[in-house]
């Protein structure tokens, strides 16, 4: 049941048609995994931790460079040295009290990544590279819940919504390709298109609108 003070603050999306407080209740019970603490995952877990996304649990195994804040929008100048995961957990707890944000600092391997995910509902992928893609997607696969990707470089970027058994994979989509290494990125499209995968994220909890997959 929504509180008062979350009726409050949900009240511009709860007037949305097909979301009312239905949606938002369902929003507030879901349980969100975020592969990534950086460029793609800040946008995603600011805008979910907003939209009263009510479990975000966040896994990134590093620390905060200055090369990564021309785009990584959770963390300044001040976090400097400090792991992602705890840089994020703070900023999203200040910004959504009524949140629970549940961060590891662990490397998504094939070993952990099904640990990691736990009991979540959906995995989002807010990664930088596809061999940890393809893990979280065979991870998908196994547990039958919907994988949402998103991906840049320079001012281009993806992003499409994987429904297992019913979409193509993302092994299918990359047909297995393998990229490594430094890529260049401006700021702006990580913001872009982790939007964009933060409302494919909420359009699936809620039920509205069509989603983008294949």
């Amino acid at each position: 049941m929504l509180t008062q003070d979350e009726l409050t603050r949900y009240d511009r999306q709860i007037m949305m048609k097909g979301i009312g407080k239905d949606g938002q209740e369902k929003l507030k019970k879901a349980r969100v995994f975020v592969a990534g603490a950086g460029g793609l995952g800040s946008p995603i877990s600011i805008y979910l931790a907003v939209a009263g996304v009510g479990t975000i649990r966040l896994a990134d195994h590093d620390t905060i460079e200055l090369s990564n804040l021309n785009r990584q929008i959770l963390h300044g100048d001040g976090d400097l040295g400090k792991r992602k995961v705890d840089s994020a957990t703070q900023k999203l707890q200040n910004m959504n009290k009524d949140i629970t944000v549940a961060a590891v600092a662990e490397m998504i391997t094939e070993q952990s990544v099904s640990k990691l995910v736990g009991d979540c509902d959906l995995i989002v992928d807010a990664t930088d590279n596809l061999p940890t893609r393809y893990v979280l997607n065979r991870a998908a696969i196994e547990k039958n819940i919907p994988f949402f990707h998103g991906a840049v470089y320079g001012f281009e970027g993806r992003a499409t919504t994987i429904i297992p058994g019913k979409t193509a994979c993302l092994w299918c989509i990359y047909q297995g390709r393998i990229t490594e290494g430094k890529f260049p990125v401006i700021g702006v499209a990580p913001a872009v298109i982790g939007c964009l995968q933060a409302t494919e994220v909420i359009k699936y909890i809620t039920g509205i609108g069509e989603l983008l997959t294949d």
